[in-house]
């Protein structure tokens, strides 16, 4: 086996808002996408977005659930200057600001917000990883 993470999905209240979230407000570019889920395509992943009710029901799972459920998703970017655009970037688009970006006990330099469904994300420069290759749009 290869160990990688192909693909991450979230499971959302309202397909609508969170497409225009990550879309429109952070700039995540779409795949085309059957109406009932959202795919993005990331640099080495993709992210999808499907109802709450509708994953559950795939994972064969109760829906019902709440708090901290115990992970993060990261962003990482090449310097602290870009932590500071993307996380303002993220909150000018509706996410709830968390943890204002700051240096960190690690060595590196991050901030955390929640999207509009309350998935926290972290955006951090690590000077010790290397993000990946650089993005030709860019």
């Amino acid at each position: 086996m290869q160990p990688r993470i192909s693909m991450i999905t979230l499971a959302v209240s309202d397909l609508s808002k969170a497409i225009n979230f990550y879309e429109q407000g952070l700039g995540f570019p779409r795949m085309e996408s059957p109406p009932e889920i959202a795919f993005f395509t990331l640099n080495g992943t993709w992210l999808s977005l499907f109802t709450r009710a509708e994953l559950a029901k795939d994972v064969t799972v109760d829906e019902e659930g709440s708090g901290f459920e115990g992970f993060t998703l990261s962003h990482n970017v090449v310097s602290e200057a870009e932590v500071d655009r993307v996380y303002a970037q993220a909150v000018s688009a509706g996410a709830e600001p968390v943890k204002q970006p700051q240096k960190v006990f690690w060595g590196g330099y991050s901030g955390y917000f929640k999207d509009p469904d309350g998935h926290l994300w972290e955006v951090a420069h690590n000077p010790m990883f290397w993000v990946g290759p650089p993005d030709d749009n860019a």
